[in-house]
């Protein structure tokens, strides 16, 4: 298949809060090929949860809206649906594994229910349900399958609730698969597990899958493609190895920064100073700029474009001063404003 089979262009979320409106994703632009992972990475508040239930139309009600932009699933546009539209495609062609699935799955119905409950949703017996459900969980490693069909979730350890979720997103076999911090709170054994199960049925299915997570050890094991987000924006774009080899933004150098390694060992951890800015009042310039090292005044003017240096994008206007040598001399996209808006 050419092209992305999922495209966000120009996405911009905002939240009603006692606070305020809080522009939680702002002039977010990616796309995502059948059988390859885009990871979204960055701090907690950045927007890459929110980017997430904007595509599933999962927004929290009545707080959450889509104000612009597109989400096109084989060019159809999931923003033009109304409700009972993104139903059908919901869980069958667009499937999602939420972050915690203590909380994400029901806790008086069992987990046979569960599994099935998507089958049957989109057009299938109950008797096909359980039989597919059955096939789920055998199929996500999980022993003796019959006796977890009957079980309820808190029966259950946090790793198979884990492969109890990505059967239920796997129900329909989903042309795209959104993943939101699959491996939090797992242990490093069972982490490394639930990353092979999924790139073993990425490779058997063929499908894409948006990678939501703050691990860079995960982003490097399956990614393909990286969108760096902060503040609501995303700060840099490149496939995976040049984000580890040779990062653009001053956000990603940070990030890839602070991680322990073998030469920090001994030592205090570099950390970023600061914190992510409120939502509800962005600065008017850069949004990284009071936590920047490079910071100058011009920073925070205006909210930088996107610039394009070989195969990376960053929103950075001293791409040129700060970069490594043998660089390319980096060049803004055609047609951005300088709000991160595509014209």
């Amino acid at each position: 298949m050419s092209g992305p089979i999922l495209e966000v262009r120009n996405l911009r979320t905002y939240l009603k809060t006692v606070r305020g409106t809080a522009w939680a994703v702002d002039g977010v632009n990616f796309t995502v090929e059948a059988g390859k992972t885009r990871a979204i990475v960055g701090e907690s508040g950045c927007g890459k949860s929110i980017t997430a239930l904007s595509i599933m139309q999962l927004l929290p009600e009545p707080a959450g809206f889509v104000d612009s932009g597109q989400v096109l699933l084989d060019g159809k546009d999931l923003l033009d649906l109304t409700w009972n539209q993104m139903r059908d495609y919901r869980g069958r062609d667009l499937a999602m594994i939420f972050q915690e699935p203590m909380t994400s799955l029901n806790p008086v119905f069992t987990i046979g229910n569960q599994v099935a409950e998507s089958v049957i949703a989109h057009g299938g017996t109950k008797a096909h349900g359980r039989t597919r459900a059955l096939e789920l969980l055998d199929r996500v490693g999980i022993e003796d399958p019959h006796r977890v069909l009957r079980q309820y979730p808190h029966e259950l350890s946090g790793g198979m609730r884990q492969r109890v979720m990505i059967a239920i997103a796997l129900a329909n076999n989903p042309k795209v698969l959104i993943a939101d911090e699959p491996t939090t709170a797992l242990d490093v054994t069972v982490q490394a597990q639930i990353l092979s199960l999924m790139r073993e049925i990425q490779t058997e299915m063929g499908m894409a899958i948006l990678l939501i997570t703050h691990d860079l050890g995960v982003v490097a094991e399956m990614a393909d493609d990286v969108s760096v987000m902060y503040a609501g924006m995303v700060m840099e774009d490149a496939p995976v190895r040049e984000i580890f080899h040779n990062p653009q933004h001053p956000y990603t150098r940070d990030l890839l920064e602070s991680l322990p390694s073998r030469q920090s060992r001994g030592k205090d951890l570099a950390v970023i100073e600061g914190s992510v800015p409120s939502a509800t009042h962005w600065p008017k310039g850069c949004r990284y700029a009071n936590r920047c090292r490079f910071r100058i005044d011009a920073c925070e003017a205006a909210v930088p474009p996107l610039f394009v240096r070989g195969a990376s994008e960053a929103r950075c206007i001293r791409l040129d001063e700060i970069a490594e040598k043998g660089n390319t001399a980096a060049t803004r996209i055609p047609g951005e404003s300088g709000k991160g808006v595509v014209a």
